[in-house]
């Protein structure tokens, strides 16, 4: 067996315990790992924790030439809890009809490809997924339950329902503690954020004149959960519901009935036994006591199994934006972050913080910084200069088990080619000029050699950057602000003009408009911080303004450097007055 070199960090951690454990529980049999999604709405960037926690554990598993399976687990059954908003071609008070039905009976959004509720958000991430290189066997609930594969463990749920209620009746009602401070409640929003996650109804069942049952039926006649089981008999597992929506009733054999699940509480302790889950994390919502996780810890017994080693993952920020709910529409998901980012940014942003660790995606102009890191990263790791558990993170963004990711062929800064995007408008052809000229040496042959992360960036700054920061170049000086010039500014301008044709080229322009300041204060254009006052740093930004005054009629805009290989020698003259 084979091991890897990646030792450092928490995933290798979390192999080497899973191995161990799996090996205890079952010898010899391939190691599982799960995760849960709930396709009730878009399956978005918290939930995707939920997947590339055990994901990147698996594969660090796999590396080591150790057989496992990554079960993701559709709870595609779970009843349709409420009407996400902000969702196209869905009308809410329409859709608001079908709340109770399981997520493969609602009709997909209008002007979908797929047959139901589910299979239209399932399929994205699916899409997403496989850009990202997660190996995994995907689950149905909604065919587990309705082909009767889990009928033996309903049967043995019910006739274990008053251990299940014992254990269940413990948090039920929690009294209050003298001299102990009460936890603090979870918030709202972040119970919202579960959604996703197979967690987002933590019902554990219902109690009424029969006694308690730990199982839910469809309604045979309006096809919701709306209902209550008013009888049962364990000998012939005759069991009566009666339906408090459109007030159906009747009489079934649960041995032969498929048309109903265990609630949620008994439902995934159920799951962790019959699948032998050895890993599978859960959000901050489960650490709760009372939370589904901590309970099926308890019941999971029952079903003769083991808890899995469960890590708690703390949510998944997006930066300038509120907490994410699936509920609450317009959240980004992993099919957004990849239209803007390459899969291995993701995969790093995911694997280099400890699942305890909160971290936020940027969409917005921190994207750029995010994109420096990485870059500077990779010059490390290529430079053999990278520490341990960097390096362990980098690998894991880059590569699995099967292979290295596809990846750009020329990954010029994402910055860089954002400001082209940006100035050019589409123009692929002036664009590869710009580019070109970037690395005068090393020119660009063609656009391909940059994609996909130019494609990446052209799509953030046509989808996320506002339109009053687009950059638009002047059509005509600007007569008026050139005439008022001081003659201090009217020599930086000579001096910048002058210099023009013999530092045409990215690090040329940057030496160039940083060194005119320096020139016109009396010292080297290769001066460094140290050898300057602070007062040259105010002149260089009072030097730039008026420069993107001149260029695009604004105090900022994309790097100077970029902006004059993009508009371009003889225009760059004609708008500083030459």
């Amino acid at each position: 067996m084979a091991q890897s070199t990646e030792t450092t960090d928490w995933v290798s951690r979390f192999a080497d315990e899973v191995i161990a454990e799996s090996e205890r529980r079952a010898p010899g049999k391939p190691v599982v790992v799960a995760s849960g999604l709930s396709p009730s709405g878009p399956v978005h960037l918290g939930n995707l924790r939920e997947v590339m926690t055990p994901h990147l554990v698996a594969d660090e598993i796999r590396r080591r030439g150790v057989p496992v399976r990554h079960l993701i687990s559709w709870d595609d059954y779970d009843r349709y809890r409420k009407v996400p908003q902000g969702i196209a071609g869905v009308d809410p008070e329409a859709w608001a009809e079908h709340i109770g039905k399981p997520l493969t009976s609602v009709p997909a959004p209008e002007g979908s490809a797929y047959p139901n509720w589910a299979e239209h958000f399932k399929a994205a991430m699916v899409g997403a997924l496989a850009d990202l290189g997660v190996e995994f066997d995907g689950i149905s609930q909604t065919e587990q339950y309705t082909s009767g594969v889990y009928r033996e463990q309903i049967l043995h749920a019910m006739r274990h329902r008053g251990d299940i209620d014992a254990v269940l009746a413990q948090y039920r009602t929690k009294p209050k503690t003298a001299g102990k401070k009460q936890q603090k409640p979870v918030d709202e929003a972040e119970l919202e954020a579960a959604e996703g996650s197979g967690a987002a109804a933590e019902d554990d069942g219902s109690s009424g004149s029969a006694g308690y049952f730990p199982y839910k039926p469809y309604c045979g006649n309006c096809d919701k959960d709306l209902t209550t089981v008013t009888a049962y008999d364990d000998d012939s597992t005759e069991l009566t519901y009666a339906c408090t929506a459109c007030g159906f009733s009747e009489t079934v054999r649960l041995s032969e009935f498929n048309r109903g699940k265990l609630v949620w509480k008994v439902d995934w302790p159920m799951r962790w036994a019959y699948e032998g889950v050895v890993f599978e994390p859960s959000g901050v919502d489960h650490s709760s006591p009372g939370s589904s996780f901590q309970v099926g810890g308890q019941i999971v017994g029952i079903f003769g199994g083991k808890q899995p080693i469960g890590p708690m993952y703390a949510f998944v920020g997006i930066s300038g934006m509120a907490k994410m709910s699936s509920s609450r529409g317009g959240v980004p998901t992993p099919a957004d972050a990849l239209k803007i980012m390459e899969p291995q940014l993701l995969r790093w942003l995911y694997a280099r913080r400890k699942p305890n660790q909160s971290f936020k995606i940027a969409f917005d102009q921190e994207i750029q910084r995010l994109y420096d890191e990485w870059d500077r990263l990779d010059a490390k790791v290529a430079a053999g200069e990278a520490l341990p558990a960097d390096l362990a993170a980098h690998s894991r963004a880059v590569r699995t088990a099967a292979g290295e990711l596809p990846r750009t062929p020329r990954p010029l800064p994402y910055r860089t080619l954002a400001s082209v995007a940006d100035i050019t408008g589409g123009h692929e052809d002036q664009a590869l000029r710009i580019l070109s000229e970037l690395d005068p040496e090393h020119p660009l042959a063609s656009l391909d050699e940059a994609r996909p992360r130019y494609a990446k960036a052209e799509a953030w700054v046509t989808t996320h950057v506002p339109a009053d920061q687009r950059t638009i170049v002047r059509g005509e000086p600007d007569a008026e602000l050139l005439k008022s010039l001081d003659e201090e500014s009217r020599q930086s301008l000579r001096l910048l003009l002058d210099g023009l044709a013999g530092h045409w080229s990215l690090d040329g322009l940057t030496h160039l408009v940083y060194g005119v300041p320096k020139v016109r204060a009396g010292f080297s254009a290769d001066a460094t911080p140290k050898e300057l006052p602070a007062e040259i740093k105010t002149a260089q930004r009072s030097f730039f303004a008026l420069l993107y005054h001149l260029l695009v009629g604004r105090d900022t805009g994309p790097r100077l450097p970029t902006l004059l290989l993009a508009v371009g020698q003889e225009r760059v003259r004609t708008l500083l007055g030459d």
